[in-house]
């Protein structure tokens, strides 16, 4: 082989190389937050639709889960080829996203479109959240892709008929006792965002397990003291999830703001949502560092992690008082 040869195959390969990385950038940017009522109002007109009760966080939920499928590049937790393949930050963040998407599906299905827990449940409501469940792994027969628009579908078609006059069968209830539901959902959901951010830099804890119930029991012995600490290779991960998962909660949030403004008024809850809003969207400032830093204590460096830590937690202590003023009468 010539030389002229070995220098056209080693720039042919460079080029290619140079070109996936510019796509992976391109593919690689993370979503912007949008107002979502200005959004639910336009798409009503367009759909020459009325705003209903329940139309906003539907429209919402659309929205969210359309983005996961439709953005540049499609969906890539489930990629097999690059530059896809390659990405891991996207990936994550689309995860994040994912399952508090699945929660709010499960919330519509069981509470949001019931009366009382002895109704029936909606048939769209119930494809769609049973769609949304399949694994986003998979990229074949069926893959994931085609389940998630087959559940936009669904959530479209129970939109379509939650406006019509003439259908009475579709509704959203716009109660307390609904919203506190979803609400309880969310705050596990940063809780556990929250200790998995912190474990960035590692700590010990005690097992706090069983505290509080002396009667309490446990299938298995833990040590009574661990020491826990996120791989260095997944912080960015942990990272980028956390944030996908805040993105998609905080629209949500904003959504049963309009939904449920009755219900909040009523129980003079609106600023708390609103203090619990403005912690999120903190948690979607541009990261000006190249590289997810994990520095410690009061070291030199920052650590990107605890940082996001403390937006959740102050987010998800205001939403642990909000949900306890909601219960009140």
């Amino acid at each position: 082989m010539t030389i002229s040869v070995k220098k056209i195959i080693f720039t042919s390969l460079a080029s290619i190389v140079f070109i996936l990385w510019l796509v992976s950038i391109w593919w690689g940017l993370l979503p912007a937050t949008y107002d979502v009522k200005n959004k639910a109002i336009a798409t009503a007109k367009i759909n020459n639709q009325k705003i209903v009760p329940g139309y906003t966080t539907t429209t919402t939920l659309i929205d969210v889960t359309s983005w996961l499928i439709d953005k540049p590049g499609g969906f890539f937790s489930n990629d097999v080829t690059p530059p896809g393949l390659f990405m891991d930050n996207m990936p994550a963040f689309e995860y994040g996203v994912l399952e508090q998407v699945r929660d709010l599906a499960l919330v519509m299905r069981l509470d949001f479109s019931r009366s009382q827990s002895q109704s029936t449940g909606d048939k769209d409501l119930e494809s769609a959240q049973e769609k949304i469940n399949i694994s986003h792994k998979n990229w074949a027969l069926p893959s994931a892709e085609s389940e998630y628009r087959q559940a936009i579908v669904s959530l479209v078609n129970y939109r379509a008929r939650l406006v019509a006059k003439d259908q009475t069968d579709a509704q959203f209830y716009t109660r307390a006792d609904n919203l506190n539901a979803w609400l309880r959902a969310v705050e596990k959901r940063l809780g556990s965002i929250s200790q998995r951010l912190s474990l960035s830099v590692g700590q010990d804890s005690y097992n706090t397990a069983l505290a509080g119930d002396p009667s309490a029991k446990q299938s298995t012995e833990t040590a009574q003291q661990t020491q826990i600490k996120t791989p260095w290779f997944q912080i960015d991960d942990v990272f980028y999830e956390s944030r996908g998962a805040t993105w998609a909660i905080l629209h949500f949030l904003k959504a049963v703001e309009v939904d449920f403004a009755d219900v909040l008024e009523k129980k003079n809850a609106q600023v708390s949502l609103k203090q619990i809003i403005r912690d999120l969207e903190s948690t979607q400032e541009v990261v000006w560092s190249p590289v997810i830093l994990n520095g410690s204590g009061f070291g030199l460096l920052a650590n990107h992690s605890l940082v996001m830590a403390n937006y959740v937690s102050r987010a998800n202590a205001a939403l642990i008082d909000l949900r306890r003023l909601l219960e009140q009468g």
